[in-house]
């Protein structure tokens, strides 16, 4: 978890141009993921912390060509490599803090953030505020295309009790951000949980 965006940006920033070919084969999981927030045609929707905008294609087609499609990211080369691999076409591209969102309170139907709770400040406070931008019923979903153990593997630690993203803390901490946890799931080569917004 990192409390400084320029190291968040400097770590993202010298990964961009390679960042999709690291990682070639997350795209069905992604598909997978979107498919399970249950979006409807017309609908709005962020991805939150987009990267590279591996995630706009899926989320593009579930809300159809009347939905809007928002890909927000604080790093500029990333979202310049979501817009070199076409990505732009697929939602708009945005540079901005999912901490404090240019966006307004209940304009969008449902956020879709891929690895962001690791890069959070504030995980409590960072949440509310994606709540904030969410109408009353509207969905988060926090998603990784690699579960936790495995990502722990991959980056050579190991899981400790405190770990965000482990069922126990993250109910609760959604709770105190305005949303209630609806399902959660934690496999070797995916991770998903689903959030409804509290009214």
């Amino acid at each position: 978890m990192s409390d400084d965006h320029t190291h968040v940006q400097e770590f993202f920033t010298a990964r961009a141009a390679a960042w999709d070919s690291k990682f070639p084969d997350d795209g069905p999981a992604y598909a997978a993921a979107v498919s399970e927030m249950g979006l409807d045609a017309g609908e709005r929707v962020l991805d939150a912390g987009c990267g590279t905008g591996r995630a706009l294609p899926s989320l593009r087609a579930a809300v159809g060509s009347s939905g809007t499609v928002i890909g927000a990211d604080l790093t500029p080369a990333m979202l310049e490599a979501a817009a070199q691999a076409g990505r732009g076409q697929e939602g708009a591209l945005l540079l901005a803090d999912v901490t404090a969102l240019p966006l307004r309170t209940e304009s969008l139907d449902a956020v879709f953030a891929a690895g962001l709770i690791a890069h959070l400040p504030e995980p409590s406070e960072n949440l509310r505020e994606l709540a904030r931008v969410v109408r009353p019923g509207g969905t988060l979903a926090l998603f990784h295309p690699i579960g936790r153990a495995a990502l722990a593997a991959r980056q050579g630690r190991q899981l400790t009790p405190d770990d965000l993203r482990a069922e126990a803390n993250l109910g609760p901490l959604l709770a105190r951000s305005g949303w209630r946890m609806t399902s959660y799931v934690d496999e070797p080569g995916y991770f998903l949980a689903l959030a409804v917004r509290e009214s």
